[in-house]
C-alpha cells in the first residue's frame, strides 16, 4: 500500500519542523523523521490507528506521536495522510481534503 500526503499534511509537517527548529535544527529533523517513520509504518499496517470520533463517518484514523495526532484515511490502494495536528487542537474546525 502506498502513502499519499495531502498538501495540508505537508504544510503541517513543515510547520512542526520550523517550530522545533527555533530551538534545535537537530531535534526538528529527528522529530520530523519520527513522524515520517510512523506514517511509513502504515504501509504494512494501515488499520493500526484508532478511528477518530470527530470523523468516524469518513473512516478517518489517527496515530499518536507524542503531542501530535497524525490523521489519515485508508483507501483501496493507498493511505491518504490528511493532517498532523497538536493533540490540544479542536478538530471541529479542521477541514479534510475529500
Amino acid at each position: 500500500m502506498t502513502i499519499v500526503w495531502t498538501d495540508p499534511a505537508i504544510l503541517d509537517l513543515e510547520s512542526i519542523r520550523d517550530y522545533i527548529a527555533r530551538d534545535s535544527e537537530y531535534y526538528a529533523a529527528r522529530f520530523v523523521q519520527r513522524i515520517i517513520d510512523t506514517v511509513d509504518s502504515l504501509q504494512r499496517y494501515p488499520e493500526l490507528g484508532a478511528v477518530v470520533p470527530e470523523f468516524a463517518e469518513y473512516g478517518i484514523r489517527e496515530r499518536l506521536l507524542q503531542n501530535y495526532r497524525i490523521l489519515y484515511e485508508v483507501r483501496t490502494d493507498h493511505v491518504l495522510v490528511h493532517a498532523i495536528v497538536h493533540a490540544k487542537r479542536d478538530l471541529g474546525s479542521l477541514e479534510l481534503e475529500r
